[in-house]
């Protein structure tokens, strides 16, 4: 009985839990009007809308420079110019590719070297808005001596509000809830965040 009541109070302490993450995901965006950084890094995805943000950011004088971090290897950067819709003199002047990236915590890795090549003690972050929680965690356990600001961007096919309505929805929400305890936990138990260490291939500059 015991142990049974323990697992009843862990499922709702879970269960309360994604409840607040959800309500934190829905209530991100739109996100509020970041402050000037050093650097404005975008992490790849599904959708296009969070490259199109960063470099609107960029393109306004947020940051110094974008890192759009895990690139596909195929693409070139004509083919990232066209999805980032961005102004061709601002894109070749000051957008650098990252392709080593190939999940969160590749981004982390690959975030934190550009920022220590670049000396940037500050950066934008633009990623989906149900990703953001847990890419500012890996991030700032990737770099914590640069302070970070989250510029989350919608995401059209999550309706974060509803998100129990369908079987997509629903997963998605609480695959990226359980992800985000798992690197909860491993902050707090071991500290074993990702390491600020090279990055191969590193990130392609502007030139």
């Amino acid at each position: 009985m015991k142990t049974l009541a323990a697992l009843l109070i862990a499922l709702m302490i879970w269960g309360v839990g994604l409840l607040a993450f959800t309500g934190r995901v829905d209530h991100s965006t739109p996100p509020p009007e970041p402050p000037t950084a050093d650097g404005v890094v975008a992490l790849t995805g599904a959708s296009n809308l969070r490259l199109e943000a960063a470099t609107k950011l960029l393109e306004e004088g947020k940051g110094k420079r974008l890192l759009i971090s895990g690139v596909n290897r195929e693409a070139t950067r004509a083919d990232v110019q066209t999805v980032t819709k961005a102004v061709k003199p601002i894109y070749d002047c000051c957008v650098d590719l990252g392709f080593a990236a190939a999940n969160t915590v590749g981004n982390a890795i690959e975030t934190a070297e550009w920022a220590k090549s670049k000396g940037y003690k500050s950066l934008i972050v633009v990623t989906a808005d149900y990703h953001m929680p847990r890419s500012m965690l890996e991030l700032s356990a990737a770099m914590p001596g640069v302070a970070l600001y989250p510029y989350p961007v919608q995401t059209e096919s999550l309706n974060a509000r509803r998100w129990w309505k369908t079987s997509s929805t629903a997963r998605r929400m609480t695959v990226e809830y359980c992800k985000y305890l798992a690197i909860l936990g491993r902050e707090a138990f071991l500290g074993l965040g990702p390491k600020d260490k090279p990055a191969e291939p590193a990130a392609k500059e502007a030139s």
